[in-house]
């Protein structure tokens, strides 16, 4: 795997952390050891300018991705979200070996932002365009104080699920052990329905692949010690390596009509309220966000600037829907990542 790990660190070539050594080979920083889910510093990073994109060679792959150069019509759209680590924290680490694999075979945003900190307000960016995030500050269960009744992607007339690992009933608000609610964020949106039908626990997934039953869009967190909240980096690797195969051999996915995101809510450290979404010089504000697609040039790389609300417009402008919020201005990935 040691290939793969130097791969990823490579594909963000030119980031630096402060009080580092700068790298004389263009190979960014060996990630901080990942035995643990402890937060990095906020350390300062300045990385690779947006215009850069360095995409791998056009020969046909072998999948899951770049085994089509004609960019279909997506029918399904699926996001996977991790918890709490920025980029370098993954790139790179020895406890991330699937992460780091997935990555090489597919493409990578390695200027990819999170919106804010803490977690919750990201999800609702994230799911609604809202730049008014005020309410979500700090982190809170649904209540009549911490919700929205504006619009979000899950209510835009598309079909959609939320797949909640560990979550005791469906669109629970409440947090159980290993399900915290905030990361569920149907529960949030309260003009939204369907969540009692649609927000469900994450096993209905399997019975949704295997029935041919994925809907347009799919939300996807692992509890918390598998999004490596409270778990390891190794931890939530060792999730993704179980459950990510199980969605690239669903009929849906090798059909071609289906693209996976697989991102982070947040980095690690940071400050609550803090403007990550343009910010290049704080790594708690740069996650690592992988594209997975048949379309999706193995190998590919882009230095443009994303954040969560470039994830929302890329997902409406795929399955046709209207863009919301902050989505109408933000950067997509489609061109990027030939989706």
């Amino acid at each position: 795997m040691r290939r793969t790990v130097r791969w990823l660190a490579g594909a963000a070539a030119g980031i630096t952390v402060a009080g580092a050594a700068p790298s004389t080979s263009g190979v960014a920083p060996t990630a901080a050891p990942a035995s643990t889910a402890a937060a990095a510093p906020a350390s300062t990073a300045a990385v690779a300018p947006a215009s850069t994109a360095a995409v791998a060679p056009t020969s046909r792959a072998a999948g899951p991705c770049g085994t089509t150069k004609t960019a279909p019509a997506y029918r399904h759209v699926i996001w996977i979200w991790f918890e709490n680590h920025s980029y370098s924290d993954i790139a790179g680490s020895s406890s991330a070996p699937y992460f780091n694999s997935i990555a090489s075979k597919c493409g990578v945003a390695t200027n990819y932002h999170n919106v804010t900190h803490p977690s919750l307000p990201n999800y609702v960016a994230a799911t609604s365009g809202t730049a008014g995030l005020q309410p979500f500050y700090p982190d809170c269960t649904p209540s009549t104080t911490c919700s929205s009744s504006g619009p979000s992607i899950f209510g835009q007339g598309e079909a959609w699920k939320a797949y909640a690992e560990s979550m005791p009933s469906n669109c629970d608000p409440s947090d159980s052990g290993d399900y915290a609610a905030r990361h569920n964020p149907p529960a949030y949106y309260t003009a939204l329905t369907g969540c009692s039908a649609n927000d469900v626990p994450y096993s209905q997934l399997a019975t949704d692949l295997a029935g041919n039953a994925l809907p347009a869009f799919s939300f996807i967190t692992p509890n918390l010690t598998n999004d490596m909240h409270d778990g390891t980096i190794a931890q939530g690797d060792a999730w993704l390596s179980t459950h990510l195969p199980t969605i690239l051999a669903s009929p849906e996915y090798t059909s071609g009509t289906t693209a996976v995101f697989v991102t982070f809510d947040e980095g690690s450290g940071g400050q609550t309220g803090e403007d990550c979404a343009t910010n290049t010089s704080d790594s708690s504000c740069h996650v690592l966000t992988i594209v997975i697609s048949p379309s999706t040039p193995a190998g590919s790389t882009s230095a443009t600037a994303f954040n969560h609300y470039s994830l929302l417009a890329t997902t409406e402008q795929l399955l046709g829907l209207p863009a919301l919020g902050q989505a109408v201005s933000a950067a997509t990935m489609t061109a990027a990542f030939n989706l």
